[in-house]
């Protein structure tokens, strides 16, 4: 097992090379205060006048501006093509939870290989902040206090199936794949209950990621 090269007590702002807004940065720093960015993701970080405390990635697309900014000893080139580094990050970071943000609503290509990593690290507790949604791995057991009528949806990453309450559409019974049977668009009724087995990404309004945190982390404190 590769040993992480950042460890954090608190969660962790993973900020990609994606738009973002500032706005939406601060807010996650308020959650989770340490940033790491994943290679390109450095030149937004500075722009948006956040040092960053480390950077991880193949070093392809961070800009030799960004790298005479921040401090050597926060640089982490990981040379390898096999993974993005989204991935990289996941795989290489160690924290209670992550914040992804600067990873979705761009390149379609880029936001889908974010997606194959949320399901390729199940011992991450990572939730990506987009620009609609909030979406994540769902673990195998997760109680959501939500109110009545929100839109949840379920996308399969491979074979999975379960069970909940709370949900308008049930999905006792249902085989889910992805190109197969797939979840959008459900609604809760209340507060949600899912048992799942199988990768299964889990997307609400982006409203409820501070709550959407709490449900991953049992016991996390948030000041947000």
């Amino acid at each position: 097992m590769t040993a992480p090269l950042v460890q954090s007590n608190t969660g962790v702002t993973l900020l990609g090379g994606g738009d973002f807004a500032h706005d939406d940065l601060d807010m996650a720093l308020g959650l989770a205060p340490l940033l790491v960015a994943a290679d390109g993701g450095a030149d937004g970080a500075l722009a948006a006048g956040r040092m960053p405390g480390a950077v991880i990635g193949d070093f392809d697309s961070i800009s030799p501006a960004a790298r005479t900014a921040i401090p050597e000893d926060r640089q982490h080139r990981v040379p390898e093509q096999d993974t993005t580094d989204f991935g990289k990050c996941l795989r290489l970071v160690s924290a209670p939870f992550l914040i992804g943000l600067g990873f979705a609503g761009l390149r379609l290509d880029h936001t889908l290989s974010v997606m194959t990593a949320l399901a390729a690290h199940p011992h991450q507790r990572c939730v990506i902040l987009g620009p609609e949604d909030v979406v994540f791995l769902c673990p195998p057991r997760l109680s959501l206090p939500l109110e009545p009528g929100l839109r949840l949806s379920l996308f399969p990453m491979g074979p999975a199936r379960g069970r909940s309450t709370g949900l308008r559409w049930p999905i006792e019974g249902l085989d889910f794949a992805p190109a197969g049977r797939i979840g959008t668009s459900n609604e809760t009724t209340g507060p949600v209950e899912l048992q799942i087995e199988g990768p299964m990404l889990l997307l609400l309004p982006r409203a409820s990621l501070s709550l959407a945190l709490r449900a991953l982390v049992p016991g996390l404190v948030l000041a947000g």
